[in-house]
């Protein structure tokens, strides 16, 4: 594989990360932790695994930054608005930014598979056990509006298990990083998420309450009714929220391995639990040639395992 191109972050002017520390009026039960992560796995280790080499990680930079390029030009301008065959709508910026994305794959990884939202499964050249699952706007529906809580999400799974993610805001000049066996950072600055003994004291985000259905909404309501606060209009961004310890729980359904592989490294690298609404680790194999009925529409987030397990006796998902 030709050598990726280093990051662009250090030429990037980002925002300061700015810790939350406990108030008065916080519950005991859900304060930020910064020093210690509890809910993370006793093996990890500050060390990068050989699935996820410095290269690629540099490479992953890249693309976020190729799509920032792009997304910037036109946000906040009058593009025209498409709508697909599932009713959602796509622009000019989805579009191009993806192609963007997919040409310095081409250039870098050409052995390596890539799944797009616009352009869709595309195998490697060579039988690659990595592929590169991208979206260029988490969040459409905020950038056709002019909000900047969308994202691009850019994940590499590696014989199915995402081990890099990058949630991007290149609008606020925002990005969480993900790596297996490394803490998770926000603008470079390590990351946690907070504990949260009890669903009842637990903050919770989804991106609409319209994206339930049927059980899936009498499930989601159980867990919304027993939440302190339930808000709604991040998209990726909450996740983001999560990991950097702002709040507590993300609860959504219908979405595609597009949507929340580059999630689940930033979650666990932060210490969170990141599943489906059966508690199953959120995986996808390499060789399904773009066949997402096999993955989970559900997922579930929580910085601290503890909520996390409670959230999914309130779902109580068969």
């Amino acid at each position: 594989m030709p050598a990726a191109a280093t990051a662009c972050a250090a030429g990037r002017a980002r925002t300061a990360f700015r810790p939350l520390t406990a108030t008065p009026r916080q519950s005991r039960s859900c304060r930020r932790v910064i020093l210690m992560r509890p809910a993370a796995s006793a093996d990890a280790v500050a060390v990068a695994p050989a699935a996820c080499s410095p290269e690629l990680v540099a490479l992953a930079h890249r693309l976020a930054d190729t799509a920032a390029a792009v997304t910037s030009r036109y946000f906040r301008t009058p593009v025209a608005v498409d709508v697909k065959q599932d009713t959602s709508p796509v622009t000019i910026a989805d579009r191009e930014a993806e192609l963007a994305m997919r040409e310095v794959l081409r250039q870098q990884c050409p052995d390596h598979g890539i799944f797009g939202e616009e352009q869709g499964y595309l195998a490697g050249s060579g039988g690659s056990e990595y592929l590169w699952v991208i979206d260029p706007i988490d969040g459409t529906k905020s950038f056709i509006t002019g909000k900047p809580l969308f994202g691009t999400l850019i994940a590499l799974l590696h014989r199915g298990e995402p081990v890099l993610g990058i949630i991007d805001q290149p609008i606020l000049k925002e990005r969480w990083v993900g790596i297996t066996g490394q803490q998770s950072t926000f603008n470079g600055a390590p990351i946690s998420t907070r504990s949260c003994v009890a669903v009842g004291d637990a903050y919770l985000y989804a991106t609409t309450p319209h994206m339930f259905e049927g059980e899936g909404e009498a499930a989601f309501n159980r867990v919304r009714d027993a939440v302190r606060i339930p808000m709604y209009g991040c998209d990726c961004y909450a996740y983001g929220l999560l990991a950097a310890g702002y709040c507590d729980l993300v609860v959504e359904a219908d979405l595609k391995p597009y949507d929340y592989m580059a999630l689940v490294p930033v979650i666990q690298g932060a210490g969170g639990t990141i599943t489906d609404w059966r508690g199953q680790p959120l995986r996808w194999q390499a060789g399904t040639e773009g066949d997402v009925s096999a993955c989970s529409g559900e997922v579930l987030a929580a910085g601290d395992a503890r909520s996390h397990q409670q959230a999914l006796q309130l779902l109580a998902w068969k």
